[in-house]
């Protein structure tokens, strides 16, 4: 009797989908983006930034200056938010950007006031100093930093119980 051809069985699949590749780009082993240290180094240089606009407002032996907050504020604000994203802290990305555009409006109407002044040179220094508001807010905003400083992002939302359905323990 002339043998059947065997026929072989399909493989078996699973129900669910198979992971889709990660178009976020690479990270480290962490979890952390490559950008977000960038993103704080940027934050870094935003607050050192407006540290230096605080320190040339600031006149010694007249007592407080309250228009030395002005820049400081958002410096201080920039610092936290570098922190803030670089250890991955729930909304850590919104401070940093909210220093950077405050900073970056801040810069820009330096340069708006040395322009009226006709004082070209401080007009370039100021919009020089964009470089660390701008490369925060390039960074800070972007899809990779905000999932990593999404609010709970370590812990899995709870499994809901199906109704009508007992779990008998130590059987």
């Amino acid at each position: 009797m002339p043998s059947s051809p065997s026929r072989r069985a399909a493989p078996r699949r699973s129900p669910r989908a198979a992971p889709l590749p990660s178009a976020r780009g690479p990270a480290v082993p962490g979890g952390r983006p490559l950008s977000a240290p960038f993103a704080a180094v940027f934050g870094v240089l935003t607050a050192a930034e407006g540290g230096y606009l605080a320190r040339l407002l600031w006149s010694p032996g007249s007592g407080p200056d309250w228009v030395v907050a002005i820049p400081a504020v958002p410096a201080a604000l920039a610092l936290a938010g570098a922190l803030l994203v670089l250890l991955g802290r729930g909304r850590g990305w919104l401070v940093l950007t909210a220093a950077a555009a405050l900073s970056a409006l801040l810069l820009l109407g330096v340069a708006l006031l040395f322009g009226a002044l006709g004082d070209g040179t401080s007009v370039g220094w100021s919009l020089l100093m964009l470089v660390g508001p701008g490369g925060a807010l390039a960074l800070g905003v972007r899809r990779p930093i905000r999932e990593w400083t999404r609010p709970g992002r370590g812990t899995p939302p709870p499994v809901p119980a199906r109704p009508g359905r007992t779990v008998a323990h130590g059987r």
